[in-house]
């Protein structure tokens, strides 16, 4: 039976690809993750998956064996600006070597496709919004950087071994399944503080923009990536700009809360002011586009977490 290897498939995006990818018969799903952020629980049971606990970052453990291997959707990384610029060689070993670990492995098992996860990290501050896959790679930050190294190093497989690469820009993912803790996002950040009734801290004076995408709709992405003849870079995006203000409203609205404070602090290095995507690319090549709005999205977010242990936690 044809399968699928899935890196980082028990993450937030992985483990949602992955139900995603089950959803498709006769095909096997192989899940490569170390639980650095992901954790078992993300995944369901399934004849058809294979768990291997193994590190990207070591080529000599991912043993995946020589059967029929269509393709790779490669998510493991390192993914906290944060993190990445207190930790900078574990991000530089994670998203660049194992980024090339993969690929090499693609290329001895002549794997056909490569979804490798990028990032609007690549993009840095934008020089003209919305921002499509022309737009000047300049990064602003660690994280940035090492998405941009991955992404080229696989472009250049692309172009030297015939692998059939596709690099898909995320913009801002929210959604179930969220890490918390220290370097979490901004979305489940204001969701925990309002649950539990503490201050809510935003970095910089709240105007700076997101563009926050549906991460079941990140999932249809992925498999699309995998599916499609397309090759190159694509944003997935929803095309929409949300300020971190009115992000915080339209939670506390749907929360029915208020923060008990709103403390700002100075913003963090390398943020960017803005963010818009265009995914005409993606919706005119991959046959892809965003389904969730973000009152929806966050109403579902917000289901599922009640009672969780991510909030209550972290």
């Amino acid at each position: 039976m044809p399968a699928v290897v899935v890196t980082g498939g028990a993450g937030f995006i992985g483990s949602h690809t992955v139900e995603e990818l089950l959803r498709i018969p006769e095909l096997d799903v192989i899940v490569v993750d170390n639980f650095h952020s992901g954790t078992p629980e993300n995944l369901g049971r399934s004849e058809r998956l294979r768990v291997i606990s193994s590190d990207i970052r070591r080529l000599e453990g991912l043993e995946l064996g020589s059967g029929d291997l269509e393709g790779i959707v490669h998510l493991a990384a390192i993914v906290s600006l944060d993190e990445a610029r207190l930790n900078p060689r574990l991000a530089v070993e994670t998203n660049v070597l194992g980024t090339l670990n993969m690929l090499e492995i693609a290329r001895r098992l002549d794997v056909e496709r490569f979804v490798y996860a990028s990032s609007v990290a690549v993009y840095g501050e934008p020089v003209a919004i919305p921002i499509d896959e022309s737009h000047p790679t300049r990064p602003s930050n660690l994280y940035g950087l090492t998405k941009l190294m991955g992404e080229q190093l696989a472009m250049r497989y692309m172009d030297d071994y015939g692998i059939g690469v596709i690099s898909l820009r995320y913009f801002n993912v929210y959604g179930p399944r969220m890490r918390g803790g220290p370097y979490s996002g901004v979305i489940h950040r204001f969701m925990s503080a309002l649950m539990r009734g503490e201050a809510v801290r935003i970095f910089g004076d709240g105007s700076q923009t997101r563009d926050f995408v549906y991460v079941e709709d990140v999932a249809r992405a992925n498999v699309s990536a995998l599916t499609c003849g397309a090759r190159g870079a694509f944003n997935i995006g929803t095309g929409v700009e949300t300020s971190i203000r009115e992000l915080l409203e339209l939670l506390c609205e749907l929360m029915g809360a208020s923060p008990r404070e709103v403390i700002y602090e100075p913003p963090r290095m390398g943020d960017v002011r803005r963010s818009r995507a265009s995914y005409e690319a993606a919706k005119t090549s991959l046959h892809w586009e965003p389904r969730t709005s973000l009152r929806e999205g966050l109403r579902r977010t917000l289901e599922w977490y009640k009672g969780s242990r991510y909030l209550t936690s972290s």
